[in-house]
């Protein structure tokens, strides 16, 4: 481990003026799929950015991914759009080498518990995560570094792609935790969204690479310490295209995230 998450998805204030800031990092290595960076990891290193802009964590943050995002250096230019007594809303672009690569907009404040509540969902039925790591498929194959920078465990009856052996149903459910028990923060959910394999690997049909276009992600609340329960699925594969809708739990069992991508299916 050459870094944190925390420090993998720090910035630099160069300038922060009425609203205005522009921002150096750098993509860091090892958090890629093949060679370009994650779309979660990308949402949380602009996040961070724009929360430091806001004065507030994120509440809701859309990230529209234009260009692939390799290893280096890139700016993130950040601008309030409004801000107001509990909400803040700002924009970004991040760039590499001058041309965009991504273009968000997010809503930031401070969470407020209470009120009137509904909740008819849950999370998954899961084995505990200390009891449900299983080694990878013997014909699996090298895995990306990426998956050593975080501590994933797939419900089992999800795994069986690993095997070339798809349930059929485009689902995953699972545990997600960083490497070194890094404790969970926002930011670390904005990376948990698009952490997990595509649910299209469970479909059944022959797909291997599916860019991400559009990822929204919806922050509901502080995750208690633990890894966090996850379900994702996509019920309309179509078109070249595929929605994938998720759902993240706390340890105490508390909904703290939800998030829906539209990710490209390539043609042949």
């Amino acid at each position: 481990m050459t870094a944190t998450f925390a420090e993998a998805t720090s910035s630099e204030r160069v300038s922060l003026v009425d609203g205005v800031g522009h921002y150096d990092t750098s993509i860091r290595a090892g958090w890629d799929i093949g060679g370009n960076a994650n779309g979660g990891y990308l949402l949380a290193l602009a996040g961070r950015a724009m929360a430091d802009t806001a004065g507030r964590p994120p509440l809701s943050l859309t990230a529209h991914y234009l260009k692939p995002g390799p290893a280096g250096p890139c700016t993130i230019d950040t601008e309030t759009i409004r801000s107001g007594r509990r909400l803040a809303t700002i924009s970004a672009t991040v760039r590499v080498a001058d041309v965009p690569i991504m273009q968000l907009l997010g809503t930031f404040g401070d969470q407020t518990p209470g009120g009137p509540a509904l909740v008819t969902g849950g999370p998954p039925a899961l084995v505990p995560y200390a009891e449900s790591a299983a080694p990878p498929a013997p014909d699996e194959g090298p895995l990306p570094e990426m998956m050593q920078r975080i501590a994933l465990r797939l419900h089992p009856d999800d795994a069986g792609f690993r095997a070339g052996k798809p349930t059929g149903t485009a689902k995953m459910d699972g545990w997600f935790a960083l490497a070194d028990e890094e404790p969970i923060d926002a930011f670390a959910l904005l990376l948990a969204s698009d952490a997990f394999p595509p649910v299209v690997f469970n479909s059944g049909l022959p797909v291997a690479w599916v860019p991400t276009v559009e990822l929204t992600v919806h922050i509901r609340g502080v995750p208690a310490p633990g890894p966090v329960a996850a379900s994702f699925r996509s019920e309309y594969i179509e078109d070249g295209l595929f929605n994938e809708d998720g759902e993240l739990w706390d340890s105490t069992g508390k909904l703290v995230a939800q998030c829906r991508q539209l990710a490209l299916l390539p043609r042949g």
